[in-house]
């Protein structure tokens, strides 16, 4: 039976909410899958511009009733459908009769056949296919008996041999039969999957059925007597015939005493020491010198060049830091102890930036192998992904195994040594499971003389992914959890989907995720909703977190895989490209940067920057050539070059990952896909033991105390909400009270607030410092009504830690989307007897940042990478976001909208100009806003004391309010609201002040010449319209800071922002108005053409697709363009066009 049309089944909370928004009436109402109560469903009803939300749920007996306001009987339905006709009728206690149905979309057909990765839209089939060879056919029957004659006539063999060394275990007889009997298992499956099915459906409600009556309903049939006759015969035979080829074979050798000859049997290579590795490096300005690390010893020589013994060797103990230089990547500074009294620094300058990381990896290496730990701090993780494209792996995978090859590879010192973690992640491959393990394991074991543990190993289908683990660390994994969603053909073919795999190693919990999305470069969008099906179908991690995002309930997320996302460039251009090795034009047209961007995809991960070229598609055999044409029956198909093929991973604030390399491999040429690698250095926690025991006292235990949490959500609701608090360091999970206060003049926006006495005092199961330093806060913000999650978030209890209130901010996220942000102020109180630490082994690394400042180096983490900006030399593509929630939190700069007044927020008397004291943290630019000429003298002094709220200090309508106007505050502590590190003063604006911004749904552009004020009654609503056409991306990276200030020195005259012309800037206007086409200012605007240094670049294309449709006019433009030079440009032309 085909479900209504009102329900949409398990779409979001948000997207239920924008389709209501959207429909506009009240009375409009779709039911969707409950996400708080499996099984239940929960009804959306609009009414007032406010969404209201009732829960739908089922009694024992199945019974389905609506919970509504007290005082009104529950009514109870058999369906769906009949609750639905019932509550169309008024005083059933809703707020309004159920009158119009919001009809889901219809599904587009997904012709996702996989046809241009080469791979197949049904199950692999696991037997190998034979090639067309004229008088031979191939069938399961023939595949079957090749199987098995190979086995009797070379494996045979090397099972006897292996029995007369005493190894009972008939390992090529297995391989055999599980390659044999694959076409089988497959084909079992499927009817399995569709007998169970059937049998569900035919269930009774009663007992079941007694095993005479089942016999005898098969029984009337001889076909399924047979088959059963059959299954069993096969059932039999499996599980005998390895005991029979077991006993023949001891037999033969005990009893016959056979001379067999001798196999030759590859014995693993003995682990070898690591060898001493030398390096050339120049010290001071002429001096060279060598460099001996000896790992095995723990020591380091200097030796200068043409000294036949070493000036100075150094222990491993007495090494204090390695400080890597960000201006010049090749060098680093070593601090040592000379003796008791004193430490010297030595720079040393490497051939380049590989040898100097080798070295450091050396080092680090060094280190931990001669601590005194019982657990590691650090541990070395390798990512590697691979579309095998159905064929399969060549005998050898070292260039991929050991990261060498094209991009960020390792250094040739250093890629023999093994990683801690190895995650495997493939697609299209038809290997079997077991074989597939083996050989990876194989080919571990000869390259690093280590026999790798399985730590878990998931497939769906093609797509599998495996998690191996050194020996010593076996012990460390638990909780291991594996799932699988399907993607495929309408969300129910496995041949895209994902596979994740998650795990505890110690105190860090991980969680893998290997993907294949949908191919085709038309099909963005259907990638990303591939995404969100996987976000929110994979079932990993722990249980208790299973209402939150994904991505926030590891500390370490890695996700990879053939992500498929192309470039949206022509062949041609992308080859020329790819020749002049400029990935960066590449780059800036890619679909996954150009999605991640508008925030649909991936928030808040991280990738490497790409430095090799593109993966696909490859011409099979060789890594000279692009394929970019496929000839199929309808026509040919073009795939461009791309990026398929990468590698993200999303951590959680103030813990410690870096990405050591990214690349792909160049020998490895059997699939039209290039193996990908990355490798990662991560920090660990371990199970932590206390030196003390606990003590009874409140003083000698430790709390979490919240002085007061604002937090702004996209949605249409009013309803009333808590805050959850989970946490490994709580006994169990805390909730607050209702929010103290609330409030949404805003349309599609909630501000709530919690002042500390609605907020729980947390207690956690351990008081020592260093437990606590490594410790997060996961929060979800969850409605009364329905107990649905509005946004979750996590926060760092690293920098809370102390005796005064420490600021916090950050975004709210759900199903993949950010839908709010928090802020508040909190403190750690620990014990002082408790507040004993040691520092990890990844914090004696550090960076220096500015070599001018001062002699001695900042000892601080490197900035958090932004997402690439685009080329100046391609302008910004106008905003195609449909949420408005993410221009809240895009930072839109300051010069580009006019902000109107803002309520008071909470003062907190926590002084935010602390010393921080962790400098390992990295501080983000904090989020700052702008008020308008309508906000309040009385207001105005504790807008300034605000860290919220800088003021400036013009505030009168129509003036430019420049960077240097803004007040500059502390960036609180754990905060990640990171935009670009790079941003010098303030390029972005509140939630709330974009909320206002939001507030107008009219988007009529002002009139021109108009000048808002705050005494006109239409001021305020052609303001909003104003700023709403106005939150497009600037022309250029808002964090450019010397164009930025340039432009805003330039901008900042009064009347010209934003009244005068057009409510626009003037330069671009008044060139266009000295040749009367003052009529194309609007269209230019909104296309991003506002700044003449950028205007002289433009295209006919750019032209017409800012609206200027007359051939004569563009060819004008271009004309007037290319006479000027950047000095007449600036004048303006003389000249009038012809009528």
């Amino acid at each position: 039976m085909t479900a209504a049309s009102w329900y949409h089944r398990d779409i979001s909370r948000v997207v239920a909410e924008d389709l209501l928004a959207k429909a506009g009436k009240d009375g409009c109402f779709l039911v969707r899958d409950s996400e708080s109560v499996s099984g239940a469903y929960a009804l959306c009803l609009l009414f007032q511009r406010h969404v209201h939300t009732y829960r739908i749920l089922p009694d024992e007996e199945g019974l389905l009733s609506v919970q509504t306001i007290q005082g009104i009987q529950a009514k109870c339905f058999r369906t769906l459908t009949d609750l639905i006709g019932a509550y169309q009728q008024p005083n059933n206690g809703l707020v309004i009769p159920l009158l119009y149905p919001v009809n889901r979309a219809r599904e587009p057909v997904d012709e996702d056949s996989d046809g241009e990765d080469g791979g197949a839209s049904h199950p692999p089939s696991l037997v190998p296919h034979s090639g067309n060879i004229v008088g031979s056919t191939s069938g399961p029957a023939s595949d079957f008996m090749g199987f098995m004659a190979e086995y009797l006539s070379h494996h045979l063999q090397l099972d006897l041999e292996a029995l007369r060394n005493g190894n009972l275990q008939l390992r090529h007889l297995s391989t055999a039969l599980v390659t044999a009997c694959r076409g089988l298992h497959s084909e079992i499956d499927f009817t399995l999957a569709g007998l169970e099915t059937l049998a569900k459906v035919f269930d009774p409600p009663a007992s079941p059925r007694s095993p005479v009556r089942e016999q005898g309903l098969l029984a009337s049939d001889p076909d399924l007597e047979l088959l059963l006759s059959k299954i069993s015969t096969v059932n039999h035979l499996l599980s005998s015939l390895e005991k029979k080829v077991l006993k023949t074979l001891q037999e033969t050798v005990t009893k016959h005493k056979l001379a067999l000859p001798s196999v030759a049997v590859a014995h693993p290579p003995a682990a070898k020491p690591m060898a001493v590795q030398n390096f050339e490096v120049k010290v001071g300005k002429t001096q060279r010198a060598s460099l001996t690390v000896d790992v095995e010893s723990g020591t380091m020589a200097i030796t200068k060049r043409g000294c036949s013994s070493p000036e100075e060797t150094i222990s491993q103990d007495k090494i204090l830091q390695l400080i890597k230089y960000q201006s010049m990547q090749s060098k680093v500074r070593l601090v040592y102890d000379r003796d008791q009294h004193r430490s010297l620094t030595r720079d040393f300058i490497f051939q380049n930036a590989r040898k100097r990381e080798a070295f450091c990896q050396l080092l680090q290496l060094m280190k931990i192998q001669h601590s005194n730990l019982d657990e590691p701090d650090l541990i070395s993780v390798y990512v590697g992904t691979w579309n095998m494209g159905s064929a399969p792996p060549p005998r050898s995978m070292a260039s991929w195994l050991t990261s060498r090859g094209l991009g960020r590879t390792q250094d040739e010192t250093t890629a023999g040594i093994p990683h801690d973690i190895y995650v495997i992640g493939t697609q299209e491959n038809s290997l079997g499971d077991r074989e597939w393990v083996e050989f990876l394991r194989a080919s571990l074991k000869t390259l690093m003389s280590i026999d790798f543990r399985v730590v878990a190993l998931q497939c769906l289908w093609s797509i599998k992914i495996v998690v191996l683990v050194k020996p010593e660390h076996e012990r460390r994994i638990s909780h291991v959890n594996t799932s699988s969603v399907k993607t495929g053909i309408a969300n129910t073919l496995g041949n895209k989907g994902a596979v994740g795999v998650s795990f505890l190693f110690n105190g860090t919990s991980f969680g893998f995720v290997n993907c294949h999305l949908a191919s085709g470069s038309e099909k963005t969008h259907r990638r990303n909703q591939n995404y969100s099906d996987i976000l929110r179908s994979l079932v990993l991690g722990d249980k208790r977190l299973s209402s939150f995002d994904l991505t926030l309930r590891f500390t370490h997320l890695f996700w990879f895989g053939d992500l498929n996302y192309r470039l949206d460039m022509e062949v041609q251009d992308i080859l020329a490209h790819v020749n002049k090795k400029e990935f960066e034009a590449l780059l800036a047209v890619d679909q996954l940067t150009l999605e991640r961007e508008k925030n649909k995809v991936f928030l808040r991960f991280s990738e490497e920057d790409i430095s090799f070229p593109p993966t696909y598609r490859y011409e099979r055999g060789s890594r000279d050539n692009y394929v970019w044409q496929k000839f199929k029956t309808t026509g040919v198909r073009i795939n461009v070059p791309s990026w398929c093929d990468r590698i993200l991973w999303k951590s959680r604030p103030e813990t410690h990952v870096l990405c050591n390399s990214y690349g792909c491999t160049d020998d490895i040429v059997t699939s039209d896909h290039s193996p990908v690698f990355a490798t990662f250095e991560v920090g660990v926690t371990s199970q932590f033991v206390p030196r003390k025991a606990p003590g009874s006292s409140a003083e000698s235990l430790a709390c979490i105390e919240w002085d007061s949490i604002e937090v702004i959500v996209k949605t249409a609701s009013r309803s009333k909400c808590y805050i959850e608090f989970h946490s490994y360091c709580l006994e169990e999970s805390q909730r607050s009270g209702e929010n103290s206060s609330q409030s949404s003049d805003i349309p599609g926006f909630l501000k709530l607030s919690w002042s500390a006495k609605q907020l729980p005092v947390l207690s956690p199961i351990l008081s020592d410092l260093e437990y606590l330093l490594d410790q997060h806060l996961l929060l979800s913000i969850k409605g009364m009504d329905s107990c649905e999650s509005y946004g979750e978030c996590c926060i760092a209890m690293r920098s809370m830690i102390g005796s005064l209130a420490q600021q916090f901010e950050t975004f709210l996220f759900h199903r993949g989307e950010e839908t709010g942000s928090m802020r508040g102020w909190m403190k750690v109180r620990v014990p002082k007897d408790r507040r004993s630490t040691r520092e990890r082994l990844y914090e004696w690394i550090s960076f220096e940042t500015d070599e001018t400042e001062s002699d001695v180096p900042t000892f601080s983490k490197p900035a958090l990478r932004a997402i690439r900006s685009r080329p100046l030399s391609l302008p910004d593509a106008a905003s195609s976001y449909t949420n408005p929630a993410y221009f809240i939190f895009e930072g839109v700069p300051n010069t580009w909208a006019q902000c109107p007044s803002l309520s008071e927020p909470p003062y907190s008397p926590a002084s935010d100009t602390q010393a921080d004291r962790h400098p390992g943290h990295s501080p983000c630019r904090r989020l700052q806003s702008l008020t308008g000429a309508q906000a309040a003298s009385s207001s105005k002094e504790q807008l300034q004391r605000s860290p919220h709220y800088p003021v400036s200090e013009t505030t009168s309508c129509g003036h430019q309010l420049s960077l240097s106007q803004i007040g500059r505050h502390k960036r609180p502590k754990s905060a990640i609201l990171t935009r670009d590190p790079q941003t010098s003063g303030d390029c972005s604006l509140t939630a709330l002040h974009m909320a206002w911004c939001l507030s107008d749904v009219d988007s009529e552009p002002p009139k021109r010449g108009s000048c808002l004020g705050p005494s006109q009654p239409e001021g305020r609503k052609n303001l909003l319209r104003h700023t709403r056409s106005a939150l497009e991306p600037p022309p250029q990276s808002c964090w450019e800071g010397a164009r930025s200030q340039r432009d805003t020195r330039r901008l900042n005259r009064a009347g010209e922002w934003p009244c005068g012309s057009g409510d626009h800037p003037r330069s671009v206007g008044m060139w266009l108005s000295r040749l009367g086409l003052e009529q194309y200012e609007a269209g230019l605007y909104e296309n991003g053409w506002d700044d003449l240094e950028f205007f002289r670049n433009i295209t006919d294309q750019d032209l017409l697709d800012a609206g200027v449709l007359s051939p004569t006019h563009r060819k004008l433009i271009q004309a007037k363009l290319h006479e000027s030079s950047p000095r007449s440009l600036q004048q303006g032309p003389s000249v009038k066009p012809n009528p």
